[in-house]
């Protein structure tokens, strides 16, 4: 089982121009089971390379084998028309559930600027078994904001692993609550906005109380203490002002003995982030 995630930039690369298809020539040669990404843009004219197209709708139509969740939890109406920013997942594997889950976006006074967040929830029937994968893109500017997201984050996984304890199937209920087993093994990646040595980075992956999976560092756990890959600040884009990782695979210890390898695609330069890429036995 592969699965990739990303930041696309809305497609736009170091020259300031859009180009999907060069996004799509990367997932393809990578050729993941799930796919993850952030930074999806639609009738956006104002962004750098102006992305006027529904890049949603682009990257579902060239997947169109897969299954496709998608969130935009920016979504700002202009003359009647949607400008949305946010996060898709595809999978080909087939999607039991599926849940957007907006983040805590709490006032702060001191970085007025941001945007909505949110959190994509899918669970999977999986070669392995069900299992959920999550993806999302946390807030950068605002630590407060971001560590209320991490805080929420951490709920939700609780929440989940508590169900997934008691879940009896109730066929006789009414359709709408005859939902399937939601597992408490997960996968949850994406940008985090957070370097390794962070207390938000910590915070992520400080121990539960019984009964909840533990979440790992999926690099760690297959790399040990080797130096980490970055997966911003390559090829001259003007952010960040130097190399540094705020793209993360977490798995549930249940996962871990099953990674086969995690590792950073770093020579694309269609974005100001790299794909990084999860294989699970």
């Amino acid at each position: 089982m592969r699965i990739v995630s990303w930041n696309i930039h809305w497609g736009c690369g170091k020259d300031g121009r859009i180009r999907i298809h060069a996004i799509i020539d990367v997932l393809r040669k990578l050729n993941p089971d799930v796919i993850c990404l952030q930074e999806v843009a639609a009738n956006h004219p104002e962004l750098e390379g102006s992305a006027s197209a529904s890049q949603f709708k682009q990257l579902g139509g060239a997947f169109g084998g897969y299954h496709m969740i998608d969130h935009a939890p920016s979504e700002i109406y202009r003359n009647n028309l949607p400008r949305q920013f946010g996060n898709i997942l595809l999978s080909k594997y087939r999607i039991t559930q599926a849940q957007r889950h907006m983040l805590p976006w709490p006032a702060d006074p001191e970085h007025g600027a941001g945007m909505p967040r949110g959190l994509i929830e899918t669970v999977l029937e999986t070669p392995g078994g069900k299992l959920r994968v999550l993806t999302t893109h946390l807030e950068y500017y605002s630590p407060l904001q971001r560590r209320a997201q991490v805080r929420r984050i951490r709920e939700l996984h609780r929440e989940a692993c508590a169900r997934a304890r008691i879940y009896q199937p109730e066929p006789d209920l009414e359709p709408p609550f005859q939902l399937g087993f939601r597992p408490g093994t997960a996968i949850f990646c994406g940008d985090f906005n957070f370097a390794p040595a962070s207390d938000d980075y910590r915070e992520l992956v400080a121990p539960h109380e019984p009964g909840a999976l533990q979440l790992v560092d999926a690099w760690h756990a297959r790399h040990g203490d080797m130096a980490r890959a970055p997966t911003t600040g390559l090829h001259g884009f003007p952010w960040p002002d130097k190399p540094e990782c705020y793209d993360y695979f977490f798995v549930t210890d249940d996962l871990a003995p099953r990674i086969a390898e995690v590792n950073v695609q770093s020579e694309t330069a269609v974005s100001d982030h790299q794909p990084i890429v999860l294989d699970l036995n």
